[in-house]
């Protein structure tokens, strides 16, 4: 057994059918050559995300049939609150139907223009959330994290040396440090406690407040966990617990590691901010108590935030992960290294040197998997994050990665094997891969409906 047994048995299945590829070819052709317009019932394995795509507990599918509907005062926020307090400590919750809500209403309040949100990464929607509110989003993570080869532990940190020199020249003009944990854009690396309590202490220094993206704060305290000095044996709450101890607040999407398929929450120590945003929650999302979700969707939260956080789960769910990174690069693939907690992203850049920046590399790798496969994965590259310049020059960011996210308790051994065995041969026949140009992009988070043609 290349790693741990999964600590679950399959109580319900469901169908998955294999199409050809000639339905494949008309379905990309109809997409627009984007797998985001791609129905889901035409993917055999889908690693496009792993937000809100895991499969629930008993326990979790139990909890959906006590949820208290009420519209004020449900039983089930106070059940979710509880849950949301006991591990993160801020005594402020307020509950919304997903992260980037959390990140529209805090953003929204604080950004204006001439003002700079700093994080070790900001990923695609938080980018889009201090942009739209005329703010600049600067990431300083450390160097390590553009060197997909590197196989260092901590390439998700924050470069501590440029954030005390941006905090010391510009902290009137910067509202908020936000540390994302896992760090997705840099490949799901995780950042260490030592990380986060030295820029915790450099933004207290500032007077700057500091907060927590724990959309995979479980994930991030596993590897805290199992690799860094002093943690090995002990509970990950309490890891969790000194993780949060360290920010003044944060936000999470909880479709990913409170294992549900909507939900999630801003907590908080400012009260006075915390009313800002409860106001605003109240004029586009509901009442504070529900926050734009079923009372039965806060009952799978507030017991997902605990399995999420289980032993035996984060063992096989890392080993998961790491098992198909090995299968691929085993095969010659380049990905990012070390593997990290909830995907594998290949390095686009290495598997097609022919294709240029400016002709989406590693979008052009999805659509080949997808055609040849059946397979569907993300690119994080030039078309999430590249832009023209002033000249209508392409400007590349430093990484073009394809992310492979592996839903949580969804996929067997068999299922990944299968992608690796895909990506394997995709990767014998690299050179056929052609580069794409855009036919149509959104001004704001362009990937998720654009639509290219291909080139050469």
């Amino acid at each position: 057994m290349r790693f741990p047994a999964e600590p679950f048995r399959i109580k319900v299945v469901e169908k998955i059918r294999r199409t050809t590829r000639d339905e494949r070819e008309e379905l990309l052709g109809r997409a627009g050559l984007n797998v985001f317009m791609i129905p889901s019932d035409a993917i055999y394995v889908d690693l496009l995300t792993d937000s809100g795509t895991g499969a629930m507990s008993d326990q979790q599918w139990a909890g959906l049939m006590i949820g208290d509907e009420s519209y004020a005062g449900s039983k089930s926020f106070f059940k979710f609150e509880t849950a949301v307090r006991d591990i993160t400590g801020y005594p402020f919750v307020t509950p919304t139907h997903q992260g980037r809500v959390a990140e529209n209403l805090l953003f929204s309040t604080i950004c204006e223009k001439g003002k700079t949100v700093i994080s070790n990464t900001h990923f695609d929607t938080t980018r889009a959330n201090v942009e739209m509110n005329n703010a600049v989003a600067l990431d300083l993570p450390v160097k390590e994290a553009y060197d997909p080869q590197l196989g260092k532990l901590w390439k998700g940190n924050m470069d501590l040396d440029k954030l005390e020199h941006e905090l010391k020249k510009n902290r009137d003009n910067i509202p908020l440090v936000v540390m994302t944990v896992t760090n997705n854009s840099a490949g799901g690396q995780p950042v260490s406690m030592e990380n986060i309590r030295a820029s915790s202490r450099i933004c207290k220094q500032y007077g700057v407040p500091f907060f927590i993206d724990c959309a995979r704060f479980a994930e991030n305290c596993w590897f805290i966990h199992e690799f860094e000095p002093g943690y090995k044996g002990k509970p990950i709450i309490e890891i969790a617990r000194e993780l949060f101890s360290h920010a003044d607040g944060c936000w999470m999407s909880a479709k990913k590691d409170a294992l549900v398929n909507i939900g999630g929450f801003i907590a908080m120590n400012d009260v006075e901010l915390a009313r800002k945003l409860q106001q605003k929650l109240i004029l586009i999302e509901g009442f504070p108590t529900y926050g734009g979700l079923a009372g039965r969707d806060l009952e799978a939260v507030a017991i997902g935030l605990y399995e999420g956080m289980e032993i035996e789960y984060l063992q096989y769910r890392t080993a998961q992960v790491k098992y198909l990174g090995d299968m691929l690069l085993d095969a010659g693939i380049s990905i990012v290294r070390p593997v990290g907690g909830h995907a594998v992203f290949i390095d686009a850049k290495t598997l097609c040197p022919h294709i240029p920046a400016e002709q989406f590399p590693g979008v052009a790798v999805t659509v080949a998997l997808y055609r040849e496969a059946g397979v569907r994965g993300v690119e994080i590259g030039s078309l999430m994050f590249g832009h023209k310049d002033k000249d209508g020059k392409h400007v590349a960011p430093p990484l073009e990665l394809v992310r492979l996210a592996i839903p949580r308790r969804v996929y067997t051994t068999a299922h990944i094997t299968y992608v690796a065995e895909s990506l394997a041969e995709l990767y014998n026949n690299r050179s056929k891969i052609k580069g794409l140009a855009l036919t149509y992009e959104a001004p704001v988070l362009r990937h998720f409906t654009a639509r290219m043609e291909e080139v050469g």
